[in-house]
């Protein structure tokens, strides 16, 4: 993977001594420029405060004063920006992708990047996993290793800071579909696997079939809170596992909320501290283009952990005016609920959800963002998104566009 820098003049003069070209100097001083345009198509209790015109991204994830941005697809993997001043967003570095791979997923711990690599769009050399990378200069990302999966790659991943260890859908020899995968990267330079869970009918070197036909579990992104993984597995609902060994993780219980029929399980996000005396999980599905009803959030009382109970499921409902069509419904929530009790959500052409969940069966929302689309582009498409420790918001677009917003508070919180 290659890397690109970017920075102000000051860099620029410290290239020009060391001999590079004109072209260069241009491309370094380049940083994106950061446009009060396309603004939004509606607005409550929610204000912009900055944006970047920056290609589309499936994640963003932030710490401090940087971000790093996991774009959709070629020829860029990873952007890493300052966001200091949350109003002018700056380009600090990109890393290229590897051919026949895209690396739309990226986190950052300490002085750690990691990224997923993932096949996409053919070529290459069939070469897919988690590549490491040392950020200590932000503005020269180093890479440090390259942990090689089997199947199509990682897709989506947390990166638990605390104790160093990756938990992954991603691909190994011998099976279907993507499993959950535990690698350790206390060594930044040799990740290792030390555990692995996959659920039924998922090994294919076992001589395992799909319970369903065509629909075989698959892990899509997994969470932890405490001892505990909360993995969603797509079409088969949601799993939780214990791992208080990670070498060894056990089934507590599974859910599948998908018989008949309905948009997969994205993200099943627990909520750290009781609400009304009770635990709650809250579920995404993943809108894939024309449900009805669009795909939503769903809330289970995990108080009983072995018997996930429905408590209430919400909904947005599509905008009259037309503007918001498409792939219009839930993705992705910022992955930590906080004591206001609030979930931010990117809905696609939805915009950005605030959700109160102060009273987990009735969720309610308090706020949201539509952003205009990029141009040339029908409807805005708001893939993932990140709250700061300082309260900024930033979304988004898996098309185009890079807004940082800020949530002002809603009447009678």
């Amino acid at each position: 993977m290659h890397v690109h820098a970017y920075r102000d003049c000051e860099l620029a003069l410290r290239c020009a001594r060391r001999g590079l070209s004109l072209g260069l100097l241009m491309l370094l001083l380049w940083s994106g420029p950061a446009t009060a345009s396309p603004g939004f198509i509606s607005a409550q209790n929610v204000t912009r405060v900055g944006r970047l015109d920056l290609e589309g991204g499936g994640m963003v994830h932030v710490k401090g004063a940087l971000a790093a941005v996991g774009h959709m697809g070629p020829p860029w993997a990873t952007t890493l920006l300052d966001v200091a001043d949350p109003t002018r967003p700056r380009i600090l570095s990109r890393i290229e992708v590897r051919p026949g791979t895209h690396s739309h997923k990226a986190r950052i711990c300490g002085s750690t990047l990691a990224i997923n690599v993932e096949s996409f769009g053919g070529g290459g050399d069939g070469t897919a996993g988690l590549a490491l990378f040392d950020i200590s200069d932000p503005l020269r990302p180093r890479a440090t290793a390259f942990y090689r999966t089997g199947g199509s790659g990682v897709h989506r991943f947390q990166l638990d800071c605390a104790r160093k260890l990756v938990y992954a859908g991603g691909g190994a020899e011998g099976f279907q579909t993507d499993i959950t995968l535990i690698i350790d990267i206390g060594d930044p330079t040799r990740p290792r696997e030390v555990g692995r869970w996959e659920g039924p009918g998922e090994s294919r070197a076992a001589g395992e079939r799909p319970a369903v036909s065509g629909a075989a579990v698959r892990t899509h992104h997994p969470l932890r809170l405490g001892n505990r993984l909360y993995v969603s597995l797509w079409t088969h609902g949601f799993a939780i596992l214990d791992i208080s060994d990670p070498a060894q993780p056990r089934l507590v219980s599974h859910v599948n909320d998908h018989e008949g029929g309905s948009a997969p399980t994205h993200t099943a996000l627990p909520v750290g501290h009781e609400i009304l005396g009770k635990k709650w999980l809250i579920v995404f599905d993943e809108e894939m283009g024309g449900g009805d009803p669009p795909a939503f959030m769903r809330v289970y009382d995990i108080t009983d952990e072995r018997r996930p109970l429905p408590a209430a499921t919400f909904h947005v409902p599509k905008d009259p005016s037309g503007k918001t069509g498409g792939r219009f419904g839930a993705h992705q929530p910022h992955e930590h609920v906080g004591p206001d009790n609030l979930v931010y959500a990117a809905w696609f052409s939805g915009g950005l959800r605030v959700i109160d969940l102060s009273d987990p069966y009735h969720p309610r929302e308090v706020g949201h963002y539509i952003p205009r689309p990029a141009s040339g582009e029908r409807y805005a498409q708001s893939n993932d998104l990140f709250v700061d420790e300082r309260g900024f918001i930033y979304l988004i677009d898996r098309i185009r566009g890079f807004d940082i917003l800020r949530f002002k508070g809603a009447a009678g919180r």
